[in-house]
């Protein structure tokens, strides 16, 4: 038999590999995964649930349902004043630190200085200390310079805890900006403030509101800080807690606690599709 008229060899075909077999531990992960929702979202099922409920006992089986509570909510001028004052500093706790936030992360991603490390430590700190502590050492800052308390000092703290948030968004986005097109901007005769008011700015504009919505956010619903610098001046959380001894209003701040969940949430999936834009 010559080479030509022997059987050319055909290469196998690769066996399938076997599927993993799901295993105890991933049982477990499973059923760790679907208790640890359960636990974060019962109780807001059930305040949701409550909000309806004819009945001022919060107690089951319920009474019947009723929109009552959410009238009574917006005839309560209170009520309506404390959330118009949490409206006045999330502005402008959130355009304080949107623009800090903005320019702390130009000097990271753009320059290189001593002491760049410090000052990134120093912008996410507030992430770690916790607010009561903060919240204290602010009250005996403002004790110490005469400051009176108010809507000004809740501002201010909320400006601080919500730089971080601002700082690490708008970071992200520049940190993955083609600086080739800041350079051919400088290369066609423009200053570096013209290329960022004209390039950089622009291109970030989405992750800039995207910072602004989740700093505003997160001083509408903090409480800390409000409670300790509000004075006599209080916002929409600090009301809240201050009303729930009154067996009578429970309903309706449970009515004014959802509709404040609905809209956190709604303005947190917007922030996150700016950003993702």
């Amino acid at each position: 038999m010559t080479a030509s008229s022997q059987p050319i060899a055909r290469p196998r075909a690769p066996s399938a590999r076997p599927r993993p077999r799901r295993t105890g531990g991933s049982r477990g992960l499973r059923g760790y995964y679907w208790l640890m929702l359960l636990l974060l979202y019962l109780p807001i099922a059930l305040l949701f649930i409550f909000s309806f409920n004819a009945n001022t006992i919060l107690s089951f089986p319920l009474k019947g349902f009723t929109l009552e509570w959410f009238q009574k909510l917006f005839q309560s001028p209170n009520l309506l004043a404390a959330v118009g004052r949490s409206l006045i500093v999330a502005l402008g706790a959130s355009a304080i630190a949107t623009v800090l936030g903005t320019m702390v992360a130009l000097l990271l991603s753009r320059f290189e200085f001593r002491g760049k490390g410090l000052l990134t430590s120093l912008a996410i700190l507030p992430l770690l200390v916790p607010f009561f502590v903060l919240a204290v050492a602010l009250l005996i800052l403002f004790r110490v310079i005469g400051v009176p308390l108010g809507l000004p000092t809740i501002a201010i703290g909320h400006a601080v805890v919500a730089l971080p948030y601002t700082t690490l968004i708008v970071l992200a986005r520049l940190l993955g900006f083609d600086r080739q097109l800041e350079e051919a901007a400088m290369d066609l005769g423009a200053t570096y403030p013209s290329t960022l008011r004209l390039v950089l700015i622009p291109i970030a504009a989405p992750a800039i509101a995207s910072a602004f919505i989740t700093a505003f956010t997160v001083s509408f619903d903090e409480f800390a800080l409000a409670l300790f610098l509000a004075g006599k001046d209080p916002t929409f959380p600090v009301y809240l807690y201050g009303q729930l001894r009154f067996a009578t209003t429970l309903p309706v701040l449970i009515a004014a606690a959802v509709l404040l969940m609905a809209a956190s949430l709604t303005l947190i999936l917007v922030a996150d599709r700016i950003r993702r834009r």
